[in-house]
């Protein structure tokens, strides 16, 4: 064989080193490349089975707490809420029989001590009017107007907290719209080239998470509010016709 076509021991230990070399490296990247895939489908099917986890991502650190803590504040202003406007903090049904009662008996002054140790919205009408009782029927009702507007006042600014988040959480959401366009906006500005999706996809999914968390919060906060606004008005006239009714015989025992 001539000599041009023949190997020596040197040459093809180095051959072999480097057939060897290339197929070890490619074989590592392979297996690097496999066990990034791996890490990356855990990671997302990690994310996707943990929801807090996953709108933890989503929405930042920042906007997550600023949700949770709204959220956490609208249930408590809810509860507090459908508490108060109950029949029996409006027109509680012993009351007005306690005072028909010691009406009927002729003993008024029974009747006032009831009156008096009521804390309710009628409790609240029929304590300003007896304290007027003596000055007429036009101060009699005065007095009842303005202790009725104080009540609601009161009334509607603890409902009022509930609408001022339903009004306060897509204005919080659209900020967050705002920051994580911004974000994506600004990752486009500055590559040279044109990014990756998954560069942007960031900021693009805070936009997103934030409108959506901050409409969750205000459709239900805005329902409610209206909702328990109209009950509210209800037992606000409920209570004042019983108290008109009741100063007249009031008035009629006074003569």
């Amino acid at each position: 064989m001539p000599s041009r076509f023949r190997l020596s021991p040197t040459h093809l230990l180095a051959s072999t080193s480097r057939i060897l070399t290339f197929s070890l490296a490619t074989l590592w990247t392979s297996s690097l490349a496999m066990a990034q895939e791996a890490a990356a489908d855990a990671s997302a099917s990690a994310s996707k089975g943990n929801v807090l986890e996953q709108f933890w991502v989503g929405l930042g650190p920042m906007y997550f707490i600023i949700f949770l803590i709204m959220s956490v504040i609208l249930v408590a202003l809810v509860v507090r809420s459908i508490l108060a406007v109950q029949r029996n903090n409006f027109v509680p049904a012993d009351l007005v029989q306690g005072i028909e009662a010691n009406l009927e008996q002729n003993n008024p002054q029974a009747a006032a001590e009831l009156v008096k140790a009521d804390e309710s919205f009628l409790g609240s009408l029929l304590n300003a009017g007896l304290g007027q009782l003596t000055k007429g029927k036009e101060a009699v009702l005065e007095g009842m107007q303005v202790a009725g507007d104080s009540e609601t006042m009161r009334i509607e600014h603890l409902i009022g907290y509930i609408a001022l988040i339903g009004n306060i959480a897509p204005m919080v959401g659209l900020l967050g719209t705002v920051q994580g366009m911004v974000t994506s906006f600004g990752t486009i500005a500055s590559s040279p080239q044109t990014p990756k999706p998954s560069a942007l996809a960031g900021g693009i999914e805070q936009a997103l998470y934030t409108t959506l968390v901050g409409l969750w919060l205000a459709i239900p906060a805005i329902v409610i509010y209206n909702i328990l606004r109209n009950i509210v008005q209800r037992q606000i006239l409920q209570a004042g016709s019983k108290s008109e009714e009741l100063m007249e015989k009031f008035q009629e025992l006074a003569k």
